[in-house]
């Protein structure tokens, strides 16, 4: 028997959990959670309209059979309709085509992408409220975590992709929610799921990154639907000799406690380390581009009055970041360098500074022959965390200003971002592909989200120009 389960459990893991997913009582999201939500979602439709004209969402659209069926789910940021199977896919791909999603450090990877595409898609067939999308997102939220628990740190060592192999089965239980399916179908779609899984991260780095998720999330929708329909699967398909649990992870390497204990209160929703990206590069320089912004608003700090800038990161950071002189967007992405540079010069970092040759301005290069990375723990260096960042500025006078930011995963608990803060990434994402007035617009419908009826209101704002 597995620690903490009862027989039956321990012989039907997906029967029980099912249980737990069509028995949950929305009474127990608490008004922080729907906040958070809230957040999530928005942040998540702002990134997806920003991922749209991306050549992995356009190669995509341009791939025969794909979003030709009928019906009428939104393409989101385009003039489009297709069917919830399709509209997840595309969507799904273009969510996660900037990296620019939210992301968890319990699930290892970004929770809201495996979610969102399929509900927007279900919310438009179906009808569904504002609040039973809420209702849906926080109990797919639940589970890809709970898988989470029961499988790291080897299901993420070993090379997998969380965001795709376990959001699958946030997925599922997400539209099995939406959709009101019995334990059974519940069960069964799960199950189905668990050969549907995939997702390696050799492919990181590349479009098929990004493809991870429009496929796990069109996958999860599908294997719901066929199980909404009768079909059927092996109820034990995680705990089998031959399941999930063994063949992704191995045996000995996981604890399906976790996946099966009560859902007490709080809701995993609310952990604080439950980050949405301020900015549209890798989160391991966020904390010293943070760190940069408070230089510069409270201590006078400019580009024309420094004379040298030190970056103080931990050694995991630094490794695949420490790009003093970036040749290519993907470089500048993970370039502490630049980073910080950048937020010195213009005061925020936005989707613009990671296009064409923005990292070889005249103003931005001559920035970078100040800067210089030392990793925690060096010599003369300071020591710090794995999410602690340390900027020093020496000015032109001489003297010199200092910023710490410690423990900083994204922007999330006590640190969350703003709701202006949220709306000036939202209105950047949504620049490429809708007017200010529609970004204006859907920004304040997804904030009141538990409060919107009419689903056709929210996304004719979000069909494009």
């Amino acid at each position: 028997m597995m620690d903490g389960l009862n027989t039956t459990e321990a012989t039907n893991v997906l029967a029980a959990l099912s249980e737990r997913i069509t028995g949950f009582d929305p009474a127990a999201i608490s008004p922080k959670a729907i906040e958070v939500a809230k957040a999530g979602i928005a942040d998540t439709i702002g990134v997806t309209l920003a991922g749209l004209p991306e050549p992995c969402t356009q190669i995509l659209l341009s791939t025969p059979g794909v979003a030709d069926a009928p019906g009428p789910c939104s393409i989101l940021g385009a003039k489009q309709k297709t069917s919830a199977l399709d509209a997840t896919l595309v969507n799904g791909i273009a969510s996660h085509a900037l990296d620019f999603d939210d992301f968890s450090d319990v699930l290892g990877g970004h929770q809201s992408v495996p979610l969102v595409p399929v509900l927007f898609a279900l919310a438009e067939e179906h009808g569904l409220t504002g609040r039973e999308l809420i209702d849906a997102y926080v109990v797919g939220f639940e589970v890809e975590h709970r898988f989470a628990m029961a499988l790291h740190p080897h299901h993420y060592d070993k090379g997998w992709h969380p965001t795709a192999t376990l959001g699958i089965f946030g997925t599922v239980a997400s539209a099995a929610y939406a959709l009101k399916l019995n334990p059974t179908q519940t069960t069964r779609a799960l199950a189905i799921a668990a050969s549907l899984a995939a997702g390696i991260k050799a492919n990181f780095g590349t479009m098929t990154k990004p493809l991870h998720v429009g496929h796990s999330g069109r996958s999860g929708l599908m294997a719901t639907l066929m199980a909404q329909r009768g079909f059927e699967a092996n109820p034990q398909a995680m705990e089998h000799h031959q399941g999930f649990f063994n063949v992704f992870n191995g045996e000995g390497t996981f604890d399906a406690t976790p996946l099966l204990s009560a859902w007490t209160l709080p809701l995993t929703i609310e952990l604080p380390s439950i980050g949405i990206k301020q900015f549209p590069c890798c989160g391991s320089t966020h904390h010293a581009i943070a760190a940069m912004l408070a230089l510069r608003a409270d201590d006078g700090v400019t580009a024309d009055n420094t004379d040298t800038i030190t970056i103080h990161v931990h050694q995991r950071r630094f490794r695949h970041t420490n790009t003093a002189f970036p040749r290519s967007v993907l470089q500048a992405k993970f370039s502490q360098q630049y980073a910080v540079a950048r937020a010195l010069l213009d005061g925020a970092v936005r989707l613009k500074d990671f296009e064409d040759d923005a990292f070889l301005q005249p103003e931005i290069v001559r920035l970078l022959e100040k800067v210089t990375v030392v990793p925690f723990g060096e010599p003369g260096a300071p020591e710090g965390g794995t999410w602690d960042a340390e900027v020093s500025v020496k000015l032109s006078d001489g003297s010199t200003r200092t910023k710490r930011i410690d423990n900083m995963v994204g922007r999330s608990g006590d640190n969350a971002m703003s709701r202006d803060e949220l709306y000036a990434k939202y209105a950047d994402c949504a620049s490429k592909v809708i007017s200010k007035a529609d970004a204006d617009a859907s920004f304040e419908a997804l904030m009141n989200l538990d409060s919107v009826t009419d689903f056709a209101k929210l996304t004719a704002h979000l069909a494009g120009k």
